[in-house]
């Protein structure tokens, strides 16, 4: 499973899903530990979620990592008429990992390092 993208729920298989869940049940043991240490986490939210996104902020953060990006698409260069790609690609640049919201169902594929946390109807986000 390492360096590869979730983006759909049809991205892994059953046994890859069960070893998740094993590994969040080891995690529920001892939550905070520095496995992103070093590591820079990019959030991108194209459109409003407080809790989604302080939920991946705080995790990423009791793991030891740095985040960066925004958490308001007016203040990004999408405005300015930069296509999403280009702006995934971009982030990539200064990331080990990008975490995306965007209204747009499909929006979550165009990134290699994307994690998907929703994008409108499409692949709501989920968490636990």
């Amino acid at each position: 499973m390492k360096n590869r993208s979730l983006v759909s729920i049809t991205d892994y298989s059953k046994e890859d899903y069960l070893r998740i869940i094993g590994l969040a049940e080891e995690f529920e043991k001892n939550p905070v530990q520095n496995i992103l240490q070093g590591k820079v986490i990019a959030t991108l939210f194209f459109e409003p979620s407080t809790r989604t996104r302080l939920s991946f902020e705080s995790a990423v953060n009791k793991l030891g990592g740095r985040v960066i990006g925004f958490s308001d698409a007016s203040s990004s260069s999408v405005t300015k008429g930069e296509t999403l790609k280009d702006t995934i690609k971009m982030v990539n640049n200064y990331c080990d990992l990008i975490v995306m919201r965007h209204p747009l169902e499909g929006a979550a594929g165009e990134g290699e390092l994307l994690e998907g946390v929703g994008d409108g109807a499409h692949q709501p986000d989920e968490r636990g």
